[in-house]
């Protein structure tokens, strides 16, 4: 938790220690690029590139480069990188594909899993050594350019722009098992997840409709629609809460932040933080006691609120606060953050 890596759409990436609060070292890795993600073990940080379309691999301790990997699929199509996540218990980066309908699985771990044939009667001698961050295929019926993972990283649940569904893919075997009543542009990069009566269920908000849809993780099945006063980007809980917040970033009502109950699945306060300006990104602290808006404005605000009783604690001016992360909560997958 002492280093935090930034990144600009031009492609550069900065690494940052937060506890001299310096910066410790910057290189460029595309013109135009969508995110990084960081291994598991803290040894990479992956850039995922619109242009080049390539996702380059670089050193987290050094940021020398390690590999650049082309984005091409077996007949010869490219496809840009919308987005790269780590899957840490897979010891792997999966990449999720704009143009290839396809989601790819890169390997970091020393001892990377073998897919196809080990050997080949048709060559002489031992089989090849795989190659350093080997790519794993996974081919689909449907695009996925945004995805979401439950707690365990075996599945994979993500949807495309202009999809009408959504789709489950289990990544131990490798394909498809469901189909998902996802519409309306859900954004599942800030999908949530928690035990709900025995059962795990997940929740997103929808940049395309008014609502919050909930998922149960067993069944594959949507259990409520939750009408919203407005399209949502963001969403959080945390596992000391019974509540999960969200916010309505688009439209008139930009300036609500709704409260969930996650057990009636009913919304149980607005919020207007500053009424006629933009609230956004809810932000837990560690311990699940507050959580942290985003008053999304020049002459904005970070304002703290009571977990339990959804009164005002406090309130930073600040110039246009956007999007607030807690290291503890991000190092420790806490269920309600995405990851």
């Amino acid at each position: 938790g002492r280093f935090v890596y930034f990144m600009s759409r031009d492609g550069w990436i900065m690494k940052y220690d937060i506890w001299s609060l310096a910066e410790v070292g910057r290189v460029r890795g595309a013109y135009n690029s969508r995110n990084i993600a960081l291994s598991g073990d803290g040894k990479h940080v992956a850039l995922a590139n619109y242009l080049p379309r390539t996702l380059v691999i670089f050193n987290a301790d050094d940021l020398s480069l390690e590999k650049i990997i082309p984005v091409v699929d077996d007949a010869g199509n490219s496809s840009r990188v919308s987005a790269v996540y780590q899957a840490p218990p897979r010891q792997s980066f999966i990449l999720a594909l704009k143009d290839i309908p396809e989601v790819w699985e890169i390997f970091y771990g020393d001892n990377p899993p073998f897919y196809g044939f080990v050997h080949d009667y048709r060559t002489e001698g031992p089989p090849k050594q795989a190659e350093r961050f080997p790519i794993r295929k996974i081919r689909l019926d449907d695009y996925l350019d945004d995805f979401f993972f439950d707690p365990s990283y075996e599945y994979l649940v993500g949807t495309a722009r202009n999809a009408r569904q959504g789709q489950v893919v289990d990544l131990v075997i490798g394909r498809k098992i469901a189909d998902l009543d996802l519409r309306a542009l859900p954004h599942l990069a800030s999908g949530i997840t928690w035990k709900r009566r025995g059962r795990r269920v997940m929740a997103t908000p929808h940049i395309g409709d008014n609502m919050v849809s909930i998922i149960d993780m067993k069944s594959w099945k949507t259990i409520r629609r939750i009408e919203t006063l407005g399209p949502g980007f963001f969403m959080r809980s945390h596992e000391n809460t019974p509540y999960a917040w969200t916010d309505v970033f688009f439209g008139p009502n930009r300036d609500v932040i709704h409260v969930i109950d996650k057990d009636s699945l009913e919304i149980v306060k607005t919020l207007r933080p500053e009424p006629g300006k933009t609230a956004a990104h809810v932000e837990f602290d560690r311990s699940g006691e507050h959580a942290i808006v985003s008053i999304w404005e020049d002459d904005g605000a970070i304002v703290v609120y009571d977990a339990r009783t959804f009164a005002e604690v406090k309130r930073l001016p600040m110039r246009k606060p956007s999007g607030k992360y807690n290291v503890y909560n991000k190092i420790t997958f806490s269920e309600g953050t995405s990851h």
